[in-house]
């Protein structure tokens, strides 16, 4: 019984990992006031940059890459939804849209129909020394790849720099009154792009923990909507750093769940299992809507 729970916080800690990363981002952008949609495309873009880089370069220099990807996919958000002023949920799909299609043709013209699973390295558990010891929990929180320990140490420096620093009064101010903010000095259409940039680097790295830290390859949609799920994270987490890495321990838990399920051997469709992170969504959505206040400009087009 210990080691199946054990082998269940595990899991749920490595689970979460990319959303945590993914919905940290996504919280900084929409405490800016606007919402990226397209977080898919930058997720699945930053998984194909850091298989294909890995490869020949090692699981740092992908890492880098999936980065770099993440945020060129969201530059190009930022260039229609903020210079351009064009819907952001529009805009958020189609790049989205364009993403997926596009990453698949180029990992087919890349890797052909053999794939990268052989070729690509992969991150393993750095233990910490002592704390990994620690019956149930050790394991499950200090024997895990680096880019968890990074998706952890975020958590309270997102709320530290959201709370203490005058960027992040700018930042907020941007997404609570973008005119009061603009007759204070700040270049609201700058500090938007900058936060959408940063946020689609930070799904870059969720899809480069995807492959380099979790499943050794790329596969076609293999972002499987994470992208949405982190944004349904932000809200349960009330757009707060500390709360949005809670609310993706919470899912990373119920994609857990599914795993332990199918391997207790119950007699139901895989496809339920398959189910259960995006119908907590659902559930997590209705339940927040009316107990939760976004940012109050969040999703408005305003003058950059």
């Amino acid at each position: 019984m210990a080691d199946a729970l054990g082998a269940f916080l595990e899991g749920t800690v490595r689970t979460a990992t990319p959303l945590a990363f993914a919905a940290l981002g996504e919280a900084l952008v929409e405490r800016s006031g606007v919402i990226n949609i397209g977080l898919e495309g930058s997720i699945i873009a930053g998984a194909l940059g850091g298989v294909v880089t890995a490869g020949g370069a090692g699981t740092g220099v992908g890492l880098a890459a999936a980065l770099v990807a993440g945020a060129a996919v969201a530059a190009v958000f930022a260039l229609f939804a903020v210079k351009l002023r064009a819907d952001q949920i529009i805009t958020g799909t189609a790049v989205t849209l364009l993403s997926l299609g596009l990453t698949g043709t180029l990992y087919r013209s890349a890797f052909g129909t053999g794939g990268a699973a052989l070729g690509t390295p992969t991150l393993g558990p750095l233990a910490i020394p002592g704390l990994s010891a620690i019956p149930l929990v050790g394991p499950a929180l200090f024997a895990q790849p680096i880019t968890t320990y990074l998706a952890m140490a975020l958590v309270p420096l997102a709320s530290w720099w959201l709370a203490r620093t005058h960027a992040g009064l700018a930042l907020r101010a941007c997404g609570e009154n973008p005119a009061a903010a603009r007759a204070a000095g700040i270049a609201v259409g700058r500090v938007q792009t900058a936060a959408i940039i940063f946020g689609g680097a930070l799904g870059g790295l969720a899809g480069g923990t995807l492959v380099l830290a979790q499943a050794g390859t790329f596969v076609e949609g293999m972002s499987a909507g994470r992208g949405f799920i982190a944004i349904a994270i932000v809200v349960l987490g009330r757009w707060q750093p500390l709360g949005v890495g809670l609310a993706a321990l919470l899912f990373g838990a119920a994609s857990a769940l599914q795993f332990a399920f199918q391997a207790m051997g119950w007699q139901l469709p895989y496809q339920l299992f398959l189910a259960s992170p995006y119908l907590l969504t659902l559930l997590a959505l209705a339940l927040a809507r009316s107990r939760f206040v976004a940012p109050a400009a969040l999703g408005k087009i305003v003058e950059a």
